[in-house]
């Protein structure tokens, strides 16, 4: 177990290195210069040939690529992610300001994917070509397919520009005021949940059937056992491994999920700085950003290939 803690970890900074490569020559690679983007057209009558290249040098933008990626790279190891080129302040205070917003939407909406997908899912396996998993796999062959910004855009719609009950946009912290932050999230974080609860409820139905189809599940019914404890303690169970691969997937999107949500609701979380900063060439947001996603996906692969072995004791790796 420790050999195999060790290999996946060393495998993790492998991927997560790949990643500032790829996402470092990626923005480099990207038509127009930065430089250009920050200047006014006023000023670009104004600006000579050799204030342009100043700018260039002040910012290390005149060095090879391999030179500023590695005094990227050293940067990040110190717990530094860069000065923002447009702004002009520290990267990762406004990353660390921000965090906050994107974790209180993501892990709303995670929750809501757990809470309501898998029982969701459970009771229309149990419960199969009943009307209610009728229902379940309608809605969740919807909740899987439809476009969430369109969604976003369509609920703003109805239920604040027509019928006036929730906010358009923005964001408050619930610890400045509980009711104002409550009553603004509840449209990103239904948007945001959507798709967690409708996969978690149709890998939960697809894994339920096939668990509920094995001869130890028939020799519980034939004892008579209680369809409550055949469910908990003998399908749930052995069916909930997928689950658990698809609920660490939701992890990883609990950071990286908001892009779109955050824009179409005006909500200053690090989704938004990543679209405005992209839009921007403002080089170190976007790195410092997409280096947390991948950090924050790879955690989570780890940690649902370490719950195999706690669910499913048959699990063991080598």
């Amino acid at each position: 177990m420790a050999t195999y803690i060790l290999r996946r970890l060393v495998l993790a900074v492998i991927v997560i290195l790949i990643v500032t490569i790829i996402i470092f020559l990626a923005m480099r690679l990207l038509p127009g210069d930065p430089i250009l983007m920050w200047v006014t057209s006023d000023k670009l009558q104004e600006i000579t040939a050799e204030q342009l290249q100043l700018l260039r040098h002040e910012y290390g933008l005149d060095k090879p690529l391999i030179v500023q990626y590695l005094d990227w790279l050293g940067g990040v190891f110190q717990g530094d992610l860069g000065l923002s080129m447009r702004y002009q302040q520290s990267v990762t205070g406004e990353v660390l300001r921000r965090v906050p917003i994107t974790l209180h939407l993501g892990l709303a909406s995670f929750i809501l994917g757990f809470v309501f997908g898998i029982p969701a899912g459970v009771i229309s396996a149990v419960r199969r070509g009943g009307w209610l998993d009728n229902v379940v796999t309608f809605f969740a062959n919807i909740g899987i397919t439809i476009p969430v910004f369109w969604l976003a855009i369509l609920l703003v719609y109805l239920f604040s520009l027509k019928l006036g009950w929730l906010p358009i946009f923005g964001y408050t912290s619930p610890f400045t005021d509980f009711v104002k932050s409550t009553r603004q999230i509840i449209l990103p974080v239904f948007c945001l949940s959507i798709f967690g609860i409708a996969g978690n409820a149709r890998q939960s139905r697809s894994a339920m059937l096939e668990v509920m189809m094995q001869d130890y599940i028939r020799t519980a019914w034939s004892k008579g056992l209680q369809e409550r404890v055949i469910i908990t303690k003998h399908a749930l169970k052995n069916g909930i491994i997928p689950v658990v691969t698809l609920i660490g997937m939701g992890i990883s999107q609990i950071l990286g999920g908001s892009v779109l949500i955050e824009t179409v609701f005006a909500i200053n979380g690090i989704g938004r700085l990543m679209v405005n900063a992209t839009f921007n060439y403002d080089y170190p947001y976007v790195q410092a950003i997409v280096l947390m996603i991948a950090v924050a996906i790879v955690l989570a692969n780890l940690l649902v290939d370490l719950s195999y072995t706690w669910i499913d004791t048959r699990v063991r790796y080598e």
